[in-house]
This record gives structure tokens, C-alpha cells and sequence, in this order.
């Protein structure tokens, strides 16, 4: 029953709604394995419903890491995910057990994938406040003209990363995206990725926000909006940020529903942009698929968690 897994990672990616979860809890449960979160938003303590974290009772069928690790109101990079995680997987190759690192921000998973050094530029405090009054759509332009290729990459939405990027090309005066560079690799690497058709995704997305609000959403983002304002990074998350001009009486909840639909829905799109940038993923349609993949990358010889 020994084998060598010291240095195994296997990695579930896939867009918003693409069933990640699930699928990790199962395969992580039949290979001995433990799932390290590759999730920017599932950090946040207190975020649970709109960020779809996994519920308490799966994660007493296996030990899950790097979820609920920071106040809503404190600072996060890349840079301390990385750290974290890879910390993470290691102590969990010790026991004898296999990582599993599942999730959909792209770039936490590449900086553990290919061992990626950030450069560790200071925040310019001045240019930061000046951005910070702007809105995602403006940051954007202003990142497009400095950084074609990254452009086409980053999350348009996500403000903090668009103004860190920005921050950091008029720092070095080059391009953000050149600048990341690859160390040796950390560990031997499987990538497996949820294919999912187009239409189907967008039902799932709609039956998850639908979901959401059933399960109390209005009320997780009305006590965090109270207790931490809408400026904090967290709060530009899709499925909180939109709450505002509900809140303000200027939309109904109808409309609010299909506003969240529509963002999370060109989220999974520029997510899958991403990761076809990839071509080491390997794309699966079901969990046999999978399975497969799990069996000859790990060599198995013994006999599986029933």
C-alpha cells in the first residue's frame, strides 16, 4: 500500500457553478486526499453563501484548507495565498495524503502550478487613492493601454487586482504580465478541468443565484455591508457588489437577480479564457473521466477509500 506521493498535487479547475466541489469532495475522499481552496473570494470569513463555499457538512467528509482565513476588511494578495497554499500542500504531502487544489481564480493556481515569483513592488499610496476613486470599467482602459496581453487575462471586474496591476506598470514601467516569472516546479502536477457546455453552465448559474437567495444571501450582504462598507476589496465581489442599488430602492430584485446571472456568467466566460491558455489541463466530462486520469497519474496500487 506504500507509495511515493510526496510530491503529487492534483488540481480541479473549471468556471463558477461547474460542479469543483462536488466533484473534489468525491474524488478526494476515494484517493485519501485533502482539498487546499483556489478561491479568492472563499478567504473571506463571513462570505459564505454568495461565494459558494462548501457547507460544514462537506467539509467533515474531508479536511479543507485556506477557506475563512481573513476578515473581510484585511489585506490579500497573490504573493500571501501562494505562500499559504503551498505551505498547505506540503503539510498535507507529509501525511501521506494527496492534495487537491480546487478552485477558479486563475492566477492563484498558476502561481502554485508553475511556481510563480511576484515582484514585490510597494504600494504607491498616492496613485492608489487616485485609482481607487475610479470605476472597474475606467481601471480597465487605463490597464489595456499599459498591458495588451494582460488585458486579456485579468479580471475586468475585479478592482483590486486591476489597480494593483496598474501599480505596478507605471512602478517598473513595463508590462504587469511579463513580469511574473516561473521558478522551478514545487511539485509533480495533474490538472483536470470540468468541460461543461455552454447552455448548461448558464442554467447552472441561474439555479445556483436562485439558490443563493433562498438560502439568505440579502441578509449575508446587508450585515457585511453595515459592518465593513462597500469600498473594501471583498465587497467588489459578483453577487455582493450589486447589492447596493437594491438596497438604494433604484432596482428590483428580479432585476438584481439577472444583473448577478449576467456578471457571473461573463466571469465563467473570461475564466475559461484563462485556462484555455493551458494547454496541460486535462478537459473531463464526468468523474470516471477523472478517475482515470487520478489512477495513472498517482500509479495506484492500492485499493481506493470505499
Amino acid at each position: 500500500m506504500q507509495q511515493n506521493r510526496n510530491d503529487k498535487l492534483i488540481v480541479i479547475l473549471g468556471p463558477t457553478a461547474s460542479g469543483k466541489t462536488e466533484l473534489a469532495i468525491k474524488l478526494a475522499k476515494k484517493f485519501s486526499g485533502e482539498i487546499v481552496s483556489a478561491d479568492s473570494r472563499q478567504i473571506y470569513k463571513r462570505m459564505d453563501i454568495g461565494t459558494g463555499k462548501a457547507t460544514k457538512k462537506q467539509m467533515k467528509i474531508v479536511p479543507h484548507h485556506l477557506i475563512d482565513i481573513v476578515n473581510p476588511d484585511q489585506e490579500f494578495n497573490v504573493t500571501i495565498y501562494k505562500k499559504m497554499a503551498v505551505k498547505a500542500i506540503k503539510d498535507i504531502q507529509k501525511k501521506g495524503k494527496i492534495p487537491f487544489l480546487v478552485g477558479g481564480t486563475g492566477l492563484y493556481i498558476k502561481a502554485v502550478v508553475d511556481n510563480i515569483e511576484f515582484l514585490k513592488i510597494k504600494p504607491q499610496k498616492k496613485l492608489r487613492k487616485e485609482l481607487e476613486n475610479k470605476t472597474t470599467e475606467q481601471l480597465f482602459k487605463i490597464y489595456k493601454k499599459l498591458d495588451l496581453r494582460g488585458a486579456k487575462l485579468i479580471d475586468k471586474q475585479n478592482k483590486r487586482r486591476l489597480i494593483r496591476a496598474i501599480e505596478v506598470c507605471k512602478a517598473t514601467k513595463k508590462p504587469f504580465w511579463e513580469q511574473r516569472k516561473k521558478g522551478n516546479p514545487l511539485f509533480d502536477v495533474l490538472q483536470i478541468g470540468i468541460k461543461i457546455e455552454k447552455e448548461k453552465l448558464k442554467n447552472k448559474i441561474e439555479n445556483r443565484i436562485g439558490k443563493m437567495f433562498k438560502q439568505g444571501l440579502e441578509k449575508e450582504v446587508k450585515n457585511l455591508s453595515e459592518k465593513y462598507g462597500w469600498k473594501t476589496w471583498s465587497m467588489q465581489t459578483i453577487g455582493y457588489q450589486e447589492w447596493k442599488p437594491y438596497f438604494n430602492k433604484k432596482i428590483t430584485k428580479k432585476e438584481l437577480q439577472q444583473i448577478i446571472a449576467l456578471h457571473t456568467r461573463q466571469f465563467a466566460k473570461r475564466q475559461m479564457t484563462w485556462f484555455k491558455s493551458d494547454s496541460r489541463i486535462n478537459w473531463i466530462k464526468n468523474e470516471k473521466q477523472a478517475e482515470k486520469l487520478i489512477k495513472k497519474f498517482i500509479k495506484l496500487t492500492f485499493p481506493l477509500n470505499s
